[in-house]
């Protein structure tokens, strides 16, 4: 069957990313694969209708993008989007592919509804990390712009700047910037606040990464902590007992005390934000000081954190920002819409649209087909939720 990709316009409050470039569909057009792009559907972005055309692509309605390609590549699918994402449900056919973001792991009964479609649903949330699938690693992608936006964000708020002055009217001392949590991120993060010219110093439950942020130029803080089963196969950070991050957070409370900004990044897939900031240790930062928690889709590492909100508690400013990536949707676009070509690349074969459940990638990445939900993982966590009653479909 050959391929045709499809890209509809993004559907949720605030999304400003496309899951296909323009420059994509060059490529895409060159391997033989056709591309179908709703009207405006990058012009958010960055991406006008006409500089798709130039590249090869056909403009679209919503309905003919969705009755004429067999995959279709969205920014978030259901699982992203529960409500706006609810009506493109009835645009879904049997043998379909889509790609896209869809929280997997927790949207369990949106996925089971992506089942009854009878489509083939490649989340990029379970792209497998391994050398093969680099290309395809969507989380990093968005990762490296939220690390980015995060340093932006806290710079824009502290009372101070960054770098160290010296002047005429005496001497600016550099701010103190604290990372929690070196995936990646936390080492954009690091990065960035060490271009701005920021002392920085970083922990992570994971000791392995200790070479990381002394390579992206941060002070690696080490705590008398048990760490020997934080990291999954996957490289991920795994949850911890409740006892681990209490231990945790008292000796974390000192290391607070000194900084300016706290850039929080911890995150574990699948389950709630650990909450590795109190309130106590909250008030305990200077006054003016600014914590920006990466994590605050997931509940947040501050107990503080309100999502989509800005606290001021005892002087300290907390920041939940969500959706982070959009913030830069150019760039963040360009980058996501590689991942996903990477992937439509490995389910092709010369044009052809080619689902070989054989392959590690497509194994790993494969949510619901044929009228299921395949992937273990998912189809465990779903049955538990409809035993409890958390689920019912």
């Amino acid at each position: 069957m050959p391929a045709i990709v499809g890209t509809p316009r993004e559907t949720f409050p605030g999304e400003r990313r496309v899951a296909i470039t323009p420059r994509q569909c060059e490529v895409l057009r060159k391997s033989g694969i056709e591309t179908v792009v709703e009207e405006s559907a990058g012009a958010e972005a960055g991406f006008p209708d006409e500089m798709y055309v130039s590249r090869g692509a056909r403009i679209a309605t919503r309905e003919d993008v969705f009755r004429n390609a067999n995959i279709i590549g969205q920014v978030r699918c259901l699982g992203a989007n529960p409500d706006a994402g609810r009506s493109d449900i009835l645009l879904l056919r049997p043998g379909q592919v889509l790609i896209g973001f869809g929280e997997p792991l927790t949207a369990l009964s949106e996925c089971a509804d992506l089942a009854t479609t009878g489509v083939s649903f490649l989340a990029l949330e379970l792209i497998p990390r391994i050398t093969r699938a680099q290309s395809m690693d969507a989380l990093s992608s968005m990762a490296t712009i939220s690390g980015y936006r995060a340093v932006l964000l806290a710079a824009n708020q502290l009372p101070k700047i960054f770098p160290l002055l010296m002047t005429a009217a005496g001497t600016i001392t550099p701010a103190k910037v604290f990372v929690l949590g070196a995936g990646v991120a936390g080492l954009q993060a690091i990065a960035t606040a060490r271009r701005l010219g920021a002392v920085v110093c970083a922990y992570d439950v994971r000791p392995a990464v200790k070479e990381q942020v002394e390579s992206v130029g941060a002070k690696f803080i080490m705590l008398d902590v048990e760490t020997g089963s934080a990291e999954d196969k996957g490289g991920y950070a795994k949850a911890m007992d409740e006892a681990f991050y209490r231990r945790q957070r008292q000796l974390l409370t000192d290391v607070l005390r000194e900084q300016d900004v706290v850039i929080s990044t911890a995150a574990v897939p699948g389950r709630k934000a650990p909450v590795l900031i109190t309130e106590d240790m909250a008030a305990a930062m200077p006054p003016g000081s600014v914590i920006v928690d990466v994590a605050a889709e997931r509940g947040g590492n501050c107990e503080l954190t309100r999502p989509g909100e800005t606290v001021i508690h005892n002087g300290v400013t907390i920041l939940g920002p969500l959706n982070l990536p959009s913030l830069a949707p150019y760039h963040a676009s360009q980058m996501l819409s590689g991942n996903i070509c990477s992937l439509i690349k490995a389910i092709t074969d010369k044009s052809e649209l080619l689902l070989n459940r054989n392959d590690e990638i497509v194994r790993e990445t494969l949510v619901t087909h044929g009228g299921r939900v395949v992937h273990p993982r998912v189809a465990e966590l779903l049955d538990a939720s409809r035993v409890s009653g958390e689920v019912n479909v």
